[in-house]
């Protein structure tokens, strides 16, 4: 699979989850302290209520966040493991002037953040 196809297939299988549902994998993955900073909030616990069915939305700019979040999440973790996809959300990061992706994410520097995960993906990190 080239890095074009694999890029599209995780950006439409994130596409066709609910927020809730990707809220929920991210909460389950990362936590949710560093996904309520990944997408901008501070309260620490919001998003395990916008995992909830019956809890509030996430306003439009930390959807975007989000969404973007998973689909690196689901990239990495498939190809090097989720300990891999761990550790580079929360890792210094070359890529990114050594912030960490996270911080990327919540600045909406998503070209930015993708190239840095692809550079995982290629062998080309150079953390």
């Amino acid at each position: 699979m080239t890095d074009t196809t694999h890029v599209a297939t995780a950006h439409t299988r994130t596409l066709k989850l609910d927020i809730r549902e990707i809220t929920r994998r991210l909460n389950g993955s990362l936590g949710g302290t560093l996904v309520a900073s990944l997408a901008g909030s501070k309260d620490a616990k919001l998003p395990y209520r916008w995992a909830k069915i019956d809890g509030p939305a996430p306003k439009n700019e930390a959807m975007r966040r989000l969404q973007f979040a998973y689909e690196q999440w689901t990239r990495l973790a498939e190809t090097e493991g989720e300990h891999v996809a761990r550790a580079w959300f929360i890792g210094a990061n070359p890529w990114l002037d050594y912030d960490t992706p996270i911080t990327a994410i919540r600045e909406d520097r998503f070209k930015d953040a993708g190239k840095a995960a692809q550079a995982v993906l290629d062998d080309s990190f150079s953390g």
